[in-house]
């Protein structure tokens, strides 16, 4: 895992034809908006959240947020711990997103 700024975060996942964004928000912050494209797993599902992720590509690159980056960070640790390879956080996470947003 590592953590990424706003600037990083956007940068590499611009040049990424393999990268899928990951939101691990709860589904009341996700419905105030949320990054185009981004494939919604609620970090606090426990078991559940850990199940739906380790069904995902771990050969993907995945660019994971949440509002502020703490959630994101434990979310990368337990896909790291699962297999993945690639996962970034995105430090600051929505609060601090300057990017374009899809509103609900």
């Amino acid at each position: 895992m590592a953590d990424l700024t706003q600037e990083e975060w956007a940068d590499q996942l611009a040049n990424d034809d393999n990268a899928v964004i990951l939101d691990v928000r709860t589904d009341d912050e996700v419905d105030q908006g949320y990054i185009p494209n981004a494939k919604h797993i609620d970090i606090y599902l426990g078991e559940e959240f850990v199940k739906q992720v380790d069904a995902l590509d771990k050969s993907k690159t995945y660019y994971v947020y949440c509002r502020s980056g703490m959630r994101s960070a434990k979310a990368c640790a337990i896909m790291n711990q699962l297999g993945f390879e690639n996962t970034y956080n995105l430090l600051g996470g929505f609060m601090d997103w300057a990017g374009d947003i899809v509103e609900p």
